[in-house]
């Protein structure tokens, strides 16, 4: 499904953007991820409230944190975003800077042994890092990674916006009824599917994710129940230089009730979270109360 947003508010913010990611895509690489990072952080993440949602969440969530550290946070993680947006429009420059960084973790070896058996993969990641530095990561390495996708409200963005994450691999497979037939087909041919779990969903279950109620979608556990999948959680973690990531691999998620292995996916996204609060897009609504 094609976003909805069609009007000429739609418009124009679109050809801003476009303006804006063209005059990028013209610089080196090594210098338009850091440029976008700092557009982002400085100018847009303040105009469009994006300052007030992170610190609204930190306080939801980590009460106790330093003032200074929020405030580090309000500028990091926007800069973290903006550098995610253009490194999926920069295309195969990202997939080649991608595909030379190492994949660790307990999950490599389950990975590779369900390749080679030809095992469907449902591969669980949330809004951190690059979410599309994993994919890109494991398409150059031969895995055969489509992705689920929720289109763009501004459709005008969203036709560019999916050609950019094309440029990386394919397939995708967008939210709704067409791009689910296609991505159980994928599956069952023995594909790996990528799929984001930390986004608000009004028809999931009311999980933990630090320590408080988060809606969460339990398609990640259904489908690999439903097609013997495996579950593996995987994260890219941007590396201290800002341009490069590590790919954390871990450890497939037991088989169980959807509801428990949907905890255990929140939990491990959690886990690595702490461990890099300024990677994780906080400016996301995540907390919604109830089914909203």
């Amino acid at each position: 499904m094609a976003g909805k947003n069609t009007g000429a508010g739609a418009w124009i913010e679109d050809r801003a953007l476009r303006l804006l990611i063209g005059g990028l895509l013209a610089l080196p690489y090594g210098w338009r991820v850091p440029l976008c990072g700092w557009v982002m952080s400085r100018v847009i993440a303040p105009l469009a409230g994006y300052d007030r949602r992170v610190r609204d969440n930190l306080a939801r969530i980590l009460p106790d944190l330093p003032e200074a550290e929020v405030r580090r946070l309000m500028r990091k993680v926007p800069d973290n975003v903006g550098r995610t947006v253009i490194e999926i429009y920069s295309g195969q420059e990202f997939v080649a800077r991608t595909a030379s960084n190492p994949l660790h973790g307990a999950g490599v070896e389950p990975l590779a042994e369900a390749h080679v058996q030809g095992r469907p993969v449902v591969l669980v990641t949330g809004h951190f890092g690059n979410y599309d530095a994993s994919r890109a990561a494991l398409i150059a390495r031969g895995y055969p990674v489509g992705a689920l996708y929720r289109p763009m409200n501004n459709a005008y963005f969203n036709e560019h916006y999916v050609r950019a994450m094309e440029s990386i691999g394919k397939p995708l497979f967008p939210r709704g009824k067409r791009g689910l037939a296609a991505m159980l087909r994928h599956l069952r041919q023995g594909g790996m599917v990528g799929m984001l779990i930390d986004l608000h969903m009004r028809d999931g279950e009311p999980l933990q994710f630090f320590g408080h109620e988060a809606m969460t979608a339990l398609s990640a556990a259904d489908l690999a129940l439903k097609y013997d999948a495996l579950v593996i959680p995987i994260y890219a973690i941007r590396a201290a230089n800002g341009l490069d990531f590590e790919i954390r691999v871990d450890a497939p998620i037991p088989h169980g009730t959807p509801e428990a292995m949907t905890q255990a996916l929140n939990d491990s996204l959690e886990a690595v979270v702490r461990e890099h609060l300024d990677q994780w897009f906080w400016i996301h609504r995540r907390w919604r109360a109830g089914r909203k």
